[in-house]
């Protein structure tokens, strides 16, 4: 490492010291996803792999490309070979398969066993971590590989690309535009097309054509379809009537497009699927009563479509039609009542008070229009997508997981990406009390101070966790939960933790904080929260909230 930074001044990478894995693995996963560049994690042996913790779920749910090294213990004992073993720990450290901690998470696992091909085992891996399904990958090698002397020698990357994007075959696009447009009530469902930022575009495209097509999120892990748009439903986690009323469903690189417990599809509804993981590979239980799926990449697939329309005289005949111009106008009313209906919502509550609505517009209103938010809101996230209203590709990034803590050092992973990449964002999380716990805040606001990585987080302090009695109600509404207080469940925060204390200490007192316990509070802090993090500071607001 020391040879490499030394010898090859500007072309080695970059590397940030993090004192938590979990943190490491959620910046590098920030990082790529933002950026679709593959990050690399390194971690020590077993026990490193172990602390990455539920930073590999999100990686793999969430398709984001990253690399992680892990040292194995030495294999020889008797100073066999250089490298051999020379520490107590080397015996507790050596376990009988370090892989299967996280193989099951990765799209590949290998033991680099000599340095004569680990170029070639990187290279490979990487192929597997920006391929799609894209994803987290694993290697791990012994010190006396690690010790191994070589001859230099190089590859031809050219070589080692990743997959190039699937498409759909001419009859699929001939057949899935001809079913848009005979709807009557076309609906696409999406949850990671954004990722893709060609995709968005080619998705307002392709509502612009076919009026009276509408886009439900129910993944919320990426800005995948503009709020501005009157074709926006927003951010719906599998429960929506317009899953329920619509005649055609094009399900649209998504994992959970609804919940059949809670919603479903009227039983004549003519599915769609079209992903680039459309069997689940991760997912032992998946399935969707679709009458035709695809495997393609989201923007390749879309601009096929398009494509199909303009150069299909019937097709865009029908564009200009009357009954298109009706329903695109019946569009831009119920989005209009739509965005009245979640305004009327930001309203301070009695007593000075203020619930997350509120708050979230009022962050909106304060940061830059072109800010990045990394969300972890838990069961708060579609009020705060409600507001903030993403609008530019890239702009909104959720873990699409269910591993808590990712936001903390993914918003610094995706704050670096916009300085190292161009651009220079401002960078806004937005989470859940519980969560900013999960997050190893410790090693978060360490890291934002070293390295100068400056973000905005607002802490929904709501004295508790939220999840686990919503999920208990879900099951059994007038259940023993339904009567029980949050002390008697186990979920209260009571007293709560001083969030923006714990935050300021971990950066050694270099971080503006706050804690708002009222609008007045808010008012006040917001702003200079802001203008603290475009000055270079980070800033931790603690946001007490009362309700939706």
């Amino acid at each position: 490492m020391v040879k490499g930074q030394n010898e090859k001044k500007g072309a080695f990478p970059k590397i940030i010291t993090c004192p938590n894995e979990m943190v490491a693995l959620s910046m590098a996963d920030g990082y790529a996803r933002l950026t679709n560049k593959p990050q690399c994690v390194i971690v020590h042996v077993d026990v490193g792999t172990q602390g990455l913790g539920a930073a590999v779920h999100d990686a793999s749910c969430g398709r984001a490309p990253v690399l992680i090294f892990a040292g194995l213990s030495p294999f020889t004992i008797e100073g066999e070979m250089r490298g051999s073993r020379t520490e107590y720990i080397h015996w507790i450290q050596d376990v009988p398969d370090q892989k299967a901690i996280v193989a099951q998470y990765c799209r590949y696992s290998a033991e680099i066993k000599t340095g004569r091909n680990v170029k070639q085992m990187v290279n490979r891996a990487l192929q597997f971590a920006m391929s799609d399904p894209k994803g987290p990958v694993y290697l791990v090698g012994a010190r006396e590989v690690m010790e191994e002397e070589l001859d230099p020698y190089q590859l031809k990357q050219g070589d080692w690309t990743a997959l190039a994007p699937t498409a759909l075959n001419d009859g699929a696009v001939a057949d899935i535009a001809k079913t848009l447009f005979e709807a009557e009530q076309p609906l696409v469902i999406t949850g990671y097309s954004g990722r893709n930022h060609v995709a968005v575009g080619e998705l307002v495209k392709l509502a612009d054509t076919v009026k009276g097509l509408q886009v439900l999120d129910t993944g919320g892990s990426d800005m995948c379809f503009p709020a501005d748009h009157r074709s926006w439903l927003g951010l719906r986690y599998g429960v929506d009537d317009s899953i329920r009323s619509a005649d055609v469903i094009l399900v649209l690189d998504c994992d959970v497009p609804w919940i059949n417990t809670q919603c479903h599809p009227k039983p004549d509804a003519k599915i769609i699927h079209v992903d680039i993981d459309p069997l689940k590979n991760q997912m032992p239980v998946f399935y969707l009563a679709a009458g035709s799926r695809y495997r393609a990449d989201a923007a390749t697939a879309l601009k096929q479509i398009n494509s199909h329309i303009s150069s299909n005289k019937s097709l865009s005949d029908k564009v200009n039609s009357s009954a298109f111009t009706k329903r695109w106008d019946q569009l831009g009313t119920t989005h209009s009542k739509r965005l009245e209906t979640i305004a009327a919502l930001a309203k301070p509550g009695e007593n000075g008070t203020f619930g997350i609505s509120y708050l979230t517009r009022t962050v909106r209103d304060a940061v830059p229009r072109d800010t990045l938010f990394a969300i972890e809101a838990v069961t708060s996230t579609q009020f705060v997508a409600d507001q903030i209203q993403a609008t530019l590709p890239g702009q909104w990034l959720n873990c699409g997981g269910g591993g808590l803590g990712w936001s903390g050092g993914a918003a610094l992973g995706i704050k670096l990406a916009t300085e190292r990449e161009g651009g220079k964002k401002f960078v806004c999380q937005i989470v859940g009390d519980g969560t900013f716990l999960f997050s190893v805040p410790g090693s978060v606001y360490w890291i934002s101070q070293r390295y100068k990585i400056p973000v905005l987080t607002i802490v929904l302090n709501n004295k508790g966790w939220n999840a686990p009695r919503r999920s208990a109600l879900l099951v059994h509404p007038d259940g023993y939960a339904s009567k029980a207080t949050n002390d008697e469940l186990n979920i209260s925060f009571n007293p709560s933790p001083d969030y923006a204390g714990i935050a300021k200490a971990s950066a050694g007192g270099n971080l503006w904080t706050g804690t708002a316990r009222n609008i007045d509070d808010l008012k006040k802090m917001v702003p200079e929260a802001v203008k603290s993090v475009q000055n270079g500071m980070g800033a931790v607001i603690d946001a007490y909230v009362q309700g939706p």
